[in-house]
């Protein structure tokens, strides 16, 4: 991609959780997408009060009527021009995708090469965190129109209907997940005792691999899905995007849990998420596509 250019739509639409504390859903994305220079228009799908993992608590999901009523004021809104990207996460209901599909339809038709990340949020290693029909909807819906996908390998697998054992496994149902771009997180590692994000595109298989941390705070998916979509609309390459987004979240998670940190502190490591310093190992892998090595 060529540089920014400086009269470029620059406002992102996020649509996703939001949590009174914590960071993660809309709290992670937008942070991290204003602190780089990115407007945002932020949805909420869900309010809560913290991270479910926490423990129990109220979850207030818009009725699915208001919300498709507020996203339909959005797509009409006289400042649309300005959106050059929209950002879709966690989910409060099945419905709500049909609505977030039709909002990114509207800004495309508005600016053609506006960009569509889709980070389908929806489990871990512990399985789904959301009921099925919402899964579904995500990866019926949602990932087929996305230029850009995000799943972690769990939310992978589960849309691929098989077990992910190893990276060929993961670079092979990457291939058949529908968007031209994946962006894998908690991918295997070539690295012992690490993890790794493995970027895959057309035309090249990236893995960026970093020491694996136990028991981190959540919302790295949403800070890894926010900080490549700001470097791609800056930009970088997506080589260089992959290196800077990992080398950046993997910082603020190794200084949060050095502090002990139940959740990640954005505001603290702000500098990490322009200029991280922690260094990540970046590999070549053989895409299927081509018959030599990128």
């Amino acid at each position: 991609m060529s540089a920014e250019k400086p009269d470029a739509p620059r406002a992102v639409i996020v649509i996703s959780s939001h949590v009174a504390r914590g960071s993660v859903g809309n709290r992670a994305a937008v942070f991290a997408l204003e602190t780089l220079g990115f407007p945002v228009w932020a949805v909420p799908t869900i309010i809560l009060p913290w991270h479910p993992g926490h423990g129990r608590a109220t979850r207030i999901v818009p009725p699915l009527d208001q919300f498709k009523a507020l996203m339909a004021d959005l797509e009409r809104a006289p400042w649309l021009g300005e959106v050059g990207a929209v950002l879709s996460g966690y989910l409060g209901e099945a419905g709500q995708a049909e609505a977030v599909a039709s909002l990114v339809a509207a800004v495309k038709a508005r600016t053609p090469d506006a960009v569509y990340i889709c980070d389908p949020v929806m489990g871990d290693s512990g399985g789904l965190y959301v009921p099925e029909p919402t899964a579904a909807a995500m990866r019926d819906r949602l990932m087929p129109i996305a230029d850009i996908a995000t799943p972690n390998r769990y939310e992978l697998e589960w849309m691929a209907g098989a077990p992910l054992p190893d990276l060929k496994s993961v670079i092979a149902a990457a291939l058949h997940a529908g968007p031209s771009t994946m962006l894998v997180t908690s991918a295997q590692s070539m690295m012992i005792g690490g993890t790794g994000n493995l970027l895959l595109d057309g035309t090249q298989a990236l893995l960026a691999e970093h020491r694996l941390i136990d028991k981190p705070p959540n919302g790295l998916g949403d800070l890894t899905a926010a900080i490549y979509l700001a470097r791609i609309l800056s930009g970088q390459p997506p080589i260089k995007a992959l290196q800077s987004t990992t080398a950046a979240v993997y910082e603020i998670l190794a200084r949060t849990a050095k502090r002990g940190g139940d959740e990640l502190q954005l505001e603290t490591d702000a500098q990490s998420l322009s200029h991280p310093m922690a260094m990540v190992q970046l590999r070549h892998l053989t895409h299927p596509g081509r018959d030599r090595r990128a």
